[in-house]
């Protein structure tokens, strides 16, 4: 038994080196990584070799992509005839899609080619949903096109709407068209599954829990032009929604509150389950600070009525600030009005651009309280407002200390 499973061993490598032609060649990164998770595959390897096997040789890099940094589960069970079927399809889109074509390997691996989100039931979509889709973007001339027409019927299309009444969080695609019903997790899936099969990078992002108030999301976002921009199944436009300022008060140092988005390769997290808060099998990336960046952004381009202003706040150690930031602390922040909370957030990282801010929309000529927990005790600073049209407020920990004492 030993020496057949060596024997396949070994063949399976000389198919990897000899059998592609030379422009298609597997590296020794690649040789070696694929060689690893062929090995813990188990029982399910021939299948997989089976698939490596088939796969034409243009498609080979993808077919290896996927075997290596597929999940445990998927790599125990996952048949040749699934992933051929979804590498196939996945090409199709990217030799018919010019959006798709020009995008660099890293990213029609990670974003595009991946046959799951999360850690839903792995369904043999792609070929259904190539053509379900590819009539609503076979006449886009650009990708912005292609992702606002999938965006807007694929509602209708697909027969699917929001209901908590779903069965359960995590749908497979087949299992929310099945019962025509989802929430944010099954229909964001949804979304990112029609856009991938049409060939444009995307991928789910969500919060565990809002700091704003309690329960989680889930939304998703595609990739233009190297620059990541968020959607929703109901769409608005690009980077608009109802969760931008639930999102722009999201706190990067701490996870629970963070806002985080997928990958297929592995990262440096994970990206948070609230149905399963025990796997660490779905990886992400922290992304809370873009969220904040675009909320401050937008804030700050909005048109103000007369009667209020933009108040900038920042957090210092101590007076001695110094240029580069390093004094900065990254802390709560509430806005505080007649005895009354009005706002919060949290001030700048020192890791944070110099010209960020925590940013609040207020009362010109008014009284403010700004409070935040510092050690055993709360610090609370009185500010007035001006009748300019913004302002710049420095709070310090160890001054506040000194004038209470």
């Amino acid at each position: 038994m030993k020496f057949t499973k060596l024997l396949l061993s070994l063949a399976l490598s000389l198919f990897i080196l000899c059998n592609v032609s030379a422009q298609n060649k597997l590296s020794k990164t690649e040789r070696v990584l694929l060689d690893d998770a062929l090995n813990k595959a188990g029982k399910n390897k021939p299948e997989l070799a089976k698939a490596l096997k088939q796969v034409p040789a243009k498609e080979l890099h993808g077919m290896a992509f996927l075997i290596t940094y597929m999940p445990q589960t998927d790599r125990e069970t996952l048949t040749a005839k699934f992933l051929l079927d979804n590498v196939r399809e996945a090409y199709r889109a990217r030799d018919n899609f010019s959006w798709c074509k020009s995008l660099p390997d890293s990213v029609f691996f990670n974003e595009v080619l991946p046959y799951a989100v999360l850690d839903e039931h792995r369904d043999n979509w792609r070929q259904d949903f190539y053509n379900r889709f590819t009539p609503l973007v076979k006449n886009c001339t650009d990708i912005y096109g292609a992702i606002d027409s999938v965006n807007r019927k694929i509602a209708k299309l697909l027969k699917t709407d929001y209901n908590t009444k779903r069965k359960k969080v995590n749908q497979s695609p087949y299992e929310s068209i099945d019962q025509g019903m989802a929430t944010c997790t099954g229909l964001s899936i949804l979304l990112v599954d029609a856009f991938r099969a049409v060939g444009i990078p995307s991928r789910v992002a969500g919060v565990p829990n809002w700091t704003t108030k309690n329960g989680n999301h889930s939304w998703v976002e595609v990739l233009v032009d190297g620059k990541w921009y968020f959607t929703e199944y109901y769409p608005d436009a690009l980077n608009k929604s109802w969760f931008v300022a639930d999102a722009g008060k999201a706190d990067p140092a701490r996870p629970e509150y963070s806002v985080y988005a997928t990958s297929f390769k592995p990262t440096q997290t994970y990206f948070r389950l609230i149905w399963d808060s025990t796997q660490r099998g779905v990886h992400g990336y922290n992304v809370t600070k873009r969220y904040v960046d675009i909320y401050n952004q937008q804030l700050l381009q909005q048109k103000l009525p007369g009667d209020e202003m933009i108040l900038n706040v920042v957090l210092f150690k101590d007076e001695s600030c110094t240029p580069d930031g390093n004094n900065r602390i990254h802390t709560k922040i509430t806005l505080i009005k007649d005895g009354k909370q009005t706002d919060f957030g949290f001030s700048p990282s020192p890791t944070d651009d110099m010209n960020k801010f925590l940013v609040f929309k207020v009362k010109k000529n008014s009284k403010y309280t700004l409070e935040f927990a510092s050690a055993d005790k709360t610090i609370s600073t009185e500010i007035q407002t001006t009748s300019d049209g913004e302002m710049i407020q420095r709070l310090y920990v160890e001054k506040q200390q000194v004038a209470g004492k």
